[in-house]
């Protein structure tokens, strides 16, 4: 049985500032490039069958970067929708609504971006995992998403309520985590390797 290979795509300028990006579409820094490349060598004795990312190019690049040949975009794989709040820090957030926890408070409507609730997160990564498990007999599965998305993943993968993500650390940016199964109950086999 193969691996999930959950990558964290390399740092931006709203990574590195602790803005949300939800659905911008905001460039790597160098910083995230390099961290990106530096994934290659991680990857390249890895059996992939399938390399999955988001659309955004944040993602596809750290995949590019990475070596990841052919990912395929799904967006499915698109970052929490965090909607009015899109480009807002979480103390930015907290001044207009003191004690605001994303995974209990969730996010308000945007006139860009009209937001998701966690639930509706939740479906997506489902959808993903729906189409990866069958894949992971023949080897490992890699995708290339972002922070809070790859949380929500991660515990659906262990058959969780969405709601447990806030128990996960954030990933950092350029980082990936390993997703696998022990005597067929499933488990984070490592969590935030850069």
């Amino acid at each position: 049985m193969g691996e999930l290979i959950v990558i964290r795509h390399g740092q931006t300028e709203w990574s590195l500032s602790g803005r949300h990006a939800g659905r911008t579409d905001v460039a790597l820094t160098e910083a995230g490039e390099t961290a990106a490349r530096a994934l290659a060598p991680r990857l390249a004795h890895r059996r992939l069958v399938a390399v999955f990312s988001s659309p955004l190019s944040r993602a596809m690049r750290t995949a590019e970067l990475a070596g990841l040949t052919g990912a395929k975009p799904d967006p499915d794989l698109l970052e929490w929708d965090y909607g009015g709040y899109e480009g807002l820090t979480a103390e930015q957030i907290r001044e207009a609504r003191p004690g605001w926890d994303l995974w209990r408070d969730g996010v308000i409507p945007g006139d860009a971006h009209p937001g998701e609730e966690l639930a509706q997160v939740a479906a997506r990564t489902d959808a993903v995992l729906d189409r990866i498990r069958p894949l992971l007999s023949e080897g490992d599965v890699a995708v290339v998403a972002h922070g809070h998305l790859a949380r929500v993943l991660t515990v659906r993968w262990l058959g969780l309520d969405a709601s447990a993500s806030r128990l996960l650390g954030h990933p950092h940016p350029g980082t990936l985590s390993l997703l696998a199964t022990e005597d067929g109950q499933p488990i984070i086999s490592a969590w935030n390797v850069p």
